[in-house]
């Protein structure tokens, strides 16, 4: 019989889709009052691949990942997510969400993201949070799934997911992991 063995960590990310500025500086303010201190902001890249938020977000969307200091434990990737939501909401106009927080996780071998959506390939948590995986480690880079959002399997972000993908491991080395 198996036991329980230790979980390490996670390191804590969101993705964040936006076209007003003012707004996604408030976004990641409370983002850090919640979780800390922001120990990676990526570059604000152009949202090109679907026109699916324009009604409701407008034009130019961009994307930003942002990862904070501290590590969590992976389960507390549920309260992250309804946390989000609650910062969705609070920022919302006229029921039109004006940022949209992918709050998500990577450790050495995955990337996660949370979703309150269903689908197939989806594993649900608790409190209608599931858990979407985005992509696998291995050759240098997280590789996608067909399922994988069309920007974050492109390859425009790799750079960026190994750049918080070392700081993570180098704070599991250290022992630094704010837990």
């Amino acid at each position: 019989m198996a036991k329980p063995q230790f979980v390490e960590p996670v390191k804590l990310l969101a993705a964040i889709l936006w076209s007003d500025l003012t707004v996604v500086q408030t976004a990641v303010a409370q983002l850090q009052e919640r979780w800390g201190t922001i120990d990676f902001s990526g570059q604000d890249r152009p949202f090109d691949v679907t026109e699916y938020y324009q009604e409701e977000m407008g034009v130019d969307i961009r994307r930003r990942l942002v990862s904070f200091s501290r590590l969590i434990a992976p389960e507390g990737i549920v309260a992250a997510k309804l946390s989000c939501n609650e910062i969705e909401e609070e920022l919302s106009n006229n029921q039109r969400r004006r940022v949209n927080l992918d709050v998500g996780y990577l450790d050495h071998s995955k990337f996660v993201l949370a979703s309150c959506k269903f689908s197939g390939q989806k594993i649900h948590l608790g409190r209608g949070v599931y858990a979407d995986l985005m992509g696998r480690y291995q050759a240098g880079r997280y590789r996608p799934f067909e399922w994988t959002f069309p920007d974050l399997r492109d390859g425009r972000y790799d750079s960026e997911l190994n750049q918080i993908r070392l700081t993570y491991l180098r704070q599991l080395r250290s022992g630094k992991t704010g837990l």
